[in-house]
């Protein structure tokens, strides 16, 4: 199961940045323009997450989003936590960049069919849930 969804992962991962490669960005930087577009003020604990990456990975990719303005960070009730917003220009970047993402979600939905697509999308976050989860 591992090694499928691994590689379903990164061939799906690939297909996307091919798609985004005339836009300048890649897959985890659009990503996170999403995410923060979706949910302004989140912890960047949160965030890493409800993305399922590690601390030191998500860290890297945000230094580059602030350093190209894209990203504000601001210190949380608790001053060790740090919230997170997309600025003005990092706004516009995302949704400059969407139509890329679109083409590349309407081709695959396209060569999946609907009902694929439906399926592995609800797969994909059992999955997630079930491998987060405590439980044993």
């Amino acid at each position: 199961m591992c090694a499928n969804l691994r590689r379903a992962a990164r061939v799906v991962t690939q297909l996307y940045d091919e798609a985004l490669r005339p836009s300048g960005l890649r897959v985890a930087q659009f990503t996170l323009l999403q995410a923060l577009h979706m949910a302004p003020g989140i912890s960047q604990k949160r965030l890493a997450g409800l993305l399922g990456v590690d601390s030191t990975t998500l860290t890297r990719t945000l230094s580059s989003l602030r350093r190209k303005g894209w990203l504000n960070a601001e210190a949380g009730s608790d001053r060790r936590e740090l919230r997170l917003g997309i600025t003005k220009a990092g706004l516009e970047e995302y949704k400059r960049v969407l139509p890329y993402w679109n083409a590349a979600q309407r081709r695959l939905k396209k060569q999946l069919g609907d009902a694929n697509w439906d399926k592995i999308s609800d797969a994909a976050i059992r999955v997630t849930a079930v491998a987060t989860s405590r439980e044993e």
